[in-house]
């Protein structure tokens, strides 16, 4: 990646990595002292928005000072917003069952466990998830066509994200809605908006990475990485796992789109609530 300084990359390599790692130790001392490791999911948001920050503070002198900070500004709104919705939304709640059952196939030292499958495998998923940001700090390109399409996927996404957890926030604030699916709104039209919306945020970040072949190739490991997450890995599969059973919600999976945004097939009728 002639286009980058490879120091300056190292450096920044290096140091987001660490970044990540830090945080998530940071998190471990606290969900371990107060038995509760689903803190780690608001950690997660905190965690690539110091990436984002450390990554755009060595840059300096390095990339282009608009394309910096564009990048970094977009990756720490995301990662805050992120973390204050988590925050709210577990205000009040017990373990995450996921957390809980993964503990209890521990083998050996439950609090090692943690440490290893929980907090140190996030905080790799942060820097490898990251690396477009830890790039694109550092190209010394002005922002051309690929980069403001970026933004403006990472925008479209945000919103997407943003709105769907607004929706289903106030559903489930109603008591009249206990009980019944949230199918409404932008969950009429995809079973997991919110997931939807990260995906358009990292696509669009790699693409804020894409000055170059050399910088689009060795970047897109992440977004591949994320959409294997949110969709086979502890997002859309696992939820759904946790659903298919309540009465339903099979007919709501019928009619509503898995993942990319649709019509649903069918006219809306209340069921049991979702996530």
């Amino acid at each position: 990646m002639s286009v980058v300084d490879a120091g300056a990359l190292g450096l920044v390599l290096g140091s987001s990595a660490a970044t990540a790692l830090a945080v998530m130790l940071v998190t471990f001392a606290i969900g371990t002292a107060r038995r509760l490791h689903r803190i780690v999911d608001v950690a997660w948001g905190i965690a690539f928005a110091a990436v984002a920050i450390v990554a755009w503070s060595l840059a300096a002198g390095h990339g282009d000072d608009a394309r910096r900070t564009a990048v970094a500004v977009a990756t720490v709104v995301w990662g805050l917003r992120l973390a204050v919705h988590i925050a709210r939304r577990g205000r009040g709640h017990g373990e995450d069952p996921r957390y809980a059952r993964m503990l209890d196939r521990a083998r050996g030292n439950r609090t090692l466990y943690a440490l290893w499958k929980i907090y140190v495998l996030q905080g790799a998923l942060v820097w490898l998830v990251s690396l477009p940001v830890q790039v694109a700090v550092l190209l010394p390109r002005p922002l051309e066509a690929t980069a403001f399409l970026g933004l403006t996927v990472w925008a479209a996404g945000l919103g997407f994200e943003a709105v769907g957890d607004h929706q289903l926030a106030r559903f489930k604030a109603d008591p009249a809605n206990r009980g019944r699916v949230m199918d409404r709104g932008l969950w009429s039209w995809t079973r997991h908006p919110n997931y939807f919306g990260d995906f358009l945020v990292w696509w669009g970040l790699y693409l804020t990475a894409c000055a170059t072949w050399q910088t689009a190739l060795f970047s897109l490991v992440s977004p591949l990485v994320m959409s294997a997450l949110l969709i086979w890995g502890s997002g859309k599969r696992l939820l759904e796992a946790h659903m298919a059973d309540r009465p339903g919600y099979a007919a709501y999976r019928a009619r509503t789109s898995g993942f990319i945004p649709r019509p649903p097939r069918t006219r809306r009728t209340p069921r049991t609530a979702g996530r």
